[in-house]
């Protein structure tokens, strides 16, 4: 019976009774909610002033390079100052600026005024995503990372498949402005819990400050001088050159090939985001019991099988459950290479290596989105899908002759 005992002390806490976490985990589904509303509300707003497709694709535009080009100094912001400070400045200034929205519209539309908050707002909102990766080490143990990573993610995919039609309720009911209150109250939510929580002091000592492009540069030199994290880098950024357009290959298999009304889009995705509840919660057992290495190559492999079968069949049920194990193993594939790199990469790195690992990681990933969907209308989705889906099983094959077949390389890394 002592014995028992003894062993019972030593066993970590489950993650919902550690405070610290269960508040950040609350504060940050419910704000990951918010953005759905957005995500529905600011092309209807757009939609009932302008009746412009184009409008919303240039405004969409002007956001993603916005956040591009945040994402190249987002790291050395993350690095450099308070993380926690940094993310509540960047909710509340969220919360600020999407606030401005319905109090504006309140006095008539102002389309100018979705063109200064949205890219504002997306740039912010990357500073946000960076300093969001280096918190997770500083609230849980080294060994906890990616279950914590598995549950955040588990939940964020639940609202995502919750939180679109609520907001079409929302804007249905009392108009898109509603909407992006309710997410402008979400970054309030958010900003309060990391109020209310304590992030653990890091263990290394922050480096003298050097040059500007010298400090820039310092997360792409530690990508390339860890074997483990190098190869992850390179294999991942022709992965999300082969699967980044699959989504929209996807949409037009079931449309054009299948004949299916856009109800059964609908359907599809949320099939697909159940898949990600899946493998986020499966990600840390998988790894736990088989090793990164194992667990990283397994699920690259099966989602090149589920690509490959999307376009190999016509039948909507099969294309439903290949969308859905493909979203799984791209979750515990991505789940696994993020937890890795927190857990490798010294604290005052960790913004840097993020904000460079993203850079690169998303680099090919246009031009292969534009090829992708370009040789589905052309040659067929057939064909596309079983290329991609052979070049997957190649990246599986490659990275057993590399350091990511480690069980545990993260403990080598040490």
């Amino acid at each position: 019976m002592e014995d028992d005992s003894r062993d019972d002390s030593r066993r970590p806490r489950p993650l919902w009774r550690d405070r610290d976490f269960t508040v950040f985990w609350s504060a940050q589904t419910l704000s990951v909610a918010g953005d759905a509303f957005a995500l529905i509300a600011v092309p209807l707003l757009v939609l009932h002033v302008t009746g412009s497709v184009a409008q919303m694709g240039l405004l969409t535009g002007l956001a993603s390079a916005a956040s591009v080009g945040a994402g190249v100094f987002a790291g050395l912001i993350v690095d450099r100052l308070d993380r926690r400070t940094v993310m509540i400045c960047c909710d509340l200034a969220r919360m600020v600026l999407y606030g401005l929205v319905p109090v504006a519209w309140h006095f008539g539309p102002r389309i100018w005024l979705l063109y200064v908050v949205l890219p504002v707002c997306e740039a912010v909102g990357m500073v946000f995503q960076v300093a969001y990766v280096t918190a997770v080490p500083g609230l849980v143990d080294g060994d906890r990372i990616t279950e914590a990573n598995g549950r955040l993610s588990a939940t964020a995919a639940m609202t995502q498949v919750a939180g679109p039609p609520l907001a079409g309720v929302v804007a249905g009911w009392w108009g898109p402005t509603a909407a992006i209150s309710v997410n402008a109250a979400s970054f309030a939510v958010s900003a309060a819990g990391l109020c209310l929580i304590r992030f653990r002091r890091a263990s290394g000592a922050r480096p003298e400050p050097g040059t500007a492009w010298r400090e820039l540069l310092a997360g792409a030199r530690f990508l390339w001088r860890q074997p483990v994290l190098r190869a992850l880098t390179v294999l991942l950024s022709f992965f999300i050159f082969l699967t980044l357009g699959m989504t929209d290959v996807l949409i037009y298999h079931v449309k054009h090939d299948l004949g299916r009304p856009d109800g059964s889009v609908g359907l599809i995705l949320g099939v697909a985001a159940v898949g990600t509840v899946a493998g986020s919660l499966l990600v840390a057992p998988l790894r736990r019991g088989a090793g990164f290495g194992t667990s990283w190559m397994a699920a690259i492999a099966v989602s090149g099988t589920a690509v490959a079968a999307i376009g190999a069949t016509d039948s909507f049920p099969i294309v439903a459950v290949a969308a859905a194990v493909y979203m799984a193993c791209v979750t515990v594939a991505g789940i696994s290479s993020m937890s890795l790199r927190q857990q490798v990469t010294p604290d005052h790195l960790l913004g840097r290596v993020t904000s460079a690992f993203w850079t690169i990681h998303y680099s090919l990933g246009p031009a292969g989105a534009a090829v992708l969907t370009w040789g589905a209308q052309r040659y067929g989705v057939l064909p596309v899908s079983l290329l991609a889906g052979v070049c997957c099983l190649l990246i599986t094959l490659v990275a057993f002759f590399t350091p990511i077949r480690q069980p545990h390389p993260e403990l080598a890394a040490e």
